[in-house]
């Protein structure tokens, strides 16, 4: 894995409190995962920032190598890595991400 990639993707973690490795941009999503990811995060009002892998398959590979996780989205929030579509769902029905989120932006 190309050490620059590997500190590009540590940067955008570590500089942003939530970080979506995602298939297009927040505003033109090119999975129906991605776009139901974003939805989340918009529908909590809660800045996020995103990398479309698509434009970067260096980046696209990379990701999954860096958190072992074979799926697009990937989540990070407070420089942890969530998990994908499905797990930021089954959060955000249960509360937890609501919490995880309060805690993470209120630092």
């Amino acid at each position: 894995m190309a050490q620059d990639v590997v500190e590009r993707i540590q940067q955008a973690v570590s500089s942003n409190k939530v970080m979506i490795f995602m298939k297009g941009t927040a505003n033109f999503p090119q999975c129906g995962f991605s776009a139901a990811t974003v939805q989340v995060f918009q529908e909590l009002g809660v800045p996020f920032e995103t990398a479309d892998v698509l434009a970067d398959p260096e980046l696209r590979e990379a990701i999954k190598r860096y958190t072992n996780w074979p799926t697009i989205p990937q989540v990070f929030i407070g420089g942890k890595f969530i998990g994908g579509c499905d797990i930021v769902r089954e959060m955000y029905e249960s509360g937890e991400l609501q919490s995880l989120l309060e805690s993470t932006l209120k630092d």
